[in-house]
């Protein structure tokens, strides 16, 4: 490569993005262009959310980006040697957008998936190297301003994201008050922060794409939370299959060490360990079992919370990817929060099911899931969503508010996943088969989990033989949603719950032996 001025870079850059399911192709498309570029800086980003981009090429020239999404291997060189001879190739580019010279985040288009929403958690994603270290810091701010940072916070009232969060859909600074309360009553007890980002459904890739596109971000919101509760240790629990994830998140930590070393003079370094790729695991306290080393994973009783008695017994507090990402934006751009808004800020959602490529978006909390459609191809005709990932709730609209209070009232899960589902799919069918996958793989700790659960799933197959026990369904479902330990039991129930609710003639007539929808076989059981 031939010798390259400081200035020629900050002109030249070719970006490559892809995330873990591209890797491949992106490889391919990163060699081809590092073989063919001689002056342009060549950079390795993380995902944008958009799987079917990628992988991504961004061509960026004097203040201004060509995007050229899944491009033929062979195309490659000739858009290098149109950039380096001086020109930004555009004849066939899928968006050109202008920007500042030196933008923080991902120039967006005006239309297309990247449209959708608004980027400011994933603003980065795609655009900067993933084991940077932001220039700004919430860790800084909670060092310097605690006091500030904290009721920053706290005055947005921001809520806890994802089922791995202890403090899902709650204020998130009530649990930093417990953990500090704990530590304070008890000097041989250590705070620790852990980041929860073991979750294994593989329709949720919403922590996945944070911690393989902007993990430094990540480890910011944690090492700020670590200052507010008087922390020395975070950790960040990663599932055993996520390798990308869990690399970058060791690149970003060696290198947050560094920068802690260099602005604050601490010498912390977040610790990396690996849960099992199981749904279980990624409970907030089935989480702490396994991190702890045991083989038989269950919920741990409540009271005492996590901050309260955690990991090793220490006073903890456990936050998603997500919810750290949150954590550091509402520190460091505490305008963008509505302190009046029930659900301040905006939530990350995977969009899949019968689609032509997975995609990740950001929506506002006061906006509408209807957008997500501008996302993604549907293949098929639209009948229904199921919001909420592996116990999400069926819904025939998408006009709800993405936000908890929104989702809670419509009977849908907060998890961070729409399912967009054609009219091939049965409703009976869909919700067996998730009563069935919680009847296996519940903990088996609490009887109205784990006998429920079998109940539910046997009561959903009786309707195939013609019983259909829609008041005793109701009554158990009822009843594992007010008495089950955690969360596991309360949510498996929903996709039974809102199928009968929202199709109730479908789930019906399959007592004569009819499945409207056609997925079923006649007279027999899916």
């Amino acid at each position: 490569m031939g010798d390259r001025s400081e200035s020629t870079v900050e002109k030249l850059a070719i970006r490559v993005s892809a995330g873990s399911r591209s890797r491949r192709r992106e490889q391919r498309a990163l060699d081809d262009i590092r073989s063919a570029a001689d002056e342009a800086r060549v950079i390795e980003t993380g995902p944008t959310g958009i799987r079917s981009l990628e992988p991504l090429v961004l061509l960026t020239r004097d203040d201004r980006t060509a995007f050229y999404p899944a491009p033929v291997t062979g195309r490659l060189e000739s858009l290098v040697e149109t950039l380096e001879r001086g020109d930004l190739p555009t004849d066939d580019a899928a968006a050109v957008v202008e920007h500042d010279s030196e933008p923080s985040s991902l120039p967006t288009p005006d239309d297309g998936p990247l449209s959708v929403g608004r980027r400011r958690v994933l603003g980065r994603c795609g655009w900067i190297e993933p084991a940077s270290v932001p220039d700004e810091t919430a860790a800084e701010l909670a060092s310097d301003r605690p006091d500030d940072a904290r009721s920053r916070v706290r005055d947005v009232g921001l809520l806890g994201r994802g089922r791995g969060d202890w403090s899902t859909d709650e204020p998130v600074t009530d649990e930093w008050e417990l953990a500090s309360e704990a530590a304070d009553a008890d000097d041989a007890r250590d705070p620790v922060v852990v980041v929860n980002a073991n979750d294994s459904d593989d329709r949720n890739e919403t922590d996945r794409i944070l911690l393989e596109a902007a993990p430094g971000e990540v480890l910011d919101g944690a090492l700020a939370v670590a200052e507010l509760v008087g922390a020395e240790d975070v950790v960040v629990y990663c599932n055993e299959a996520d390798d990308r994830a869990r690399e970058r998140v060791h690149e970003a930590a060696r290198a947050a060490e560094e920068t802690l070393h260099e602005r604050l003079d601490r010498e912390t370094r977040p610790e990396v360990v690996v849960g099992p790729n199981r749904y279980i695991a990624g409970e907030p306290t089935m989480a702490l079992e396994a991190m702890e080393g045991n083989d038989r994973l269950e919920a741990r009783l409540r009271p005492p919370t996590p901050a309260e008695h955690g990991l090793y017994g220490r006073p903890t507090v456990i936050h998603t990817p997500r919810t750290m990402a949150q954590i550091r934006r509402a520190m460091l751009r505490p305008e963008e929060f509505d302190a009046d808004d029930a659900d301040p800020g905006t939530r990350l959602v995977t969009v899949t099911g019968d689609v032509d490529a997975t995609a990740t978006v950001e929506l506002p909390t006061g906006g509408t899931l209807a957008d997500v459609r501008e996302a993604v191809e549907i293949d098929g005709q639209f009948k229904m969503a199921c919001v909420g990932g592996q116990f999400g709730g069926f819904t025939r609209s998408l006009s709800h508010s993405p936000s908890a209070a929104g989702l809670a009232s419509a009977g849908l899960g907060t998890e961070g996943v729409v399912e967009l589902l054609n009219d091939d799919r049965c409703v009976l069918a869909t919700a067996g088969r998730r009563a069935n996958f919680a009847m296996e793989e519940n903990c088996g700790r609490c009887v109205t989990c784990r006998e429920g659960t079998q109940e539910l799933t046997n009561m959903l197959r009786d309707v195939y033989d013609g019983e259909y026990q829609d008041v005793k369904i109701r009554e158990l479902t009822r009843v594992m949603r007010e008495t089950s330990i955690c969360d596991f039991g309360r949510s498996a129930i929903r996709p039974a719950v809102t199928g009968m609710r929202e199709f109730e003639t479908e789930v019906a007539a399959h007592t004569d032996g009819r499945c409207p929808s056609g997925e079923c076989e006649v007279g027999g059981r899916s």
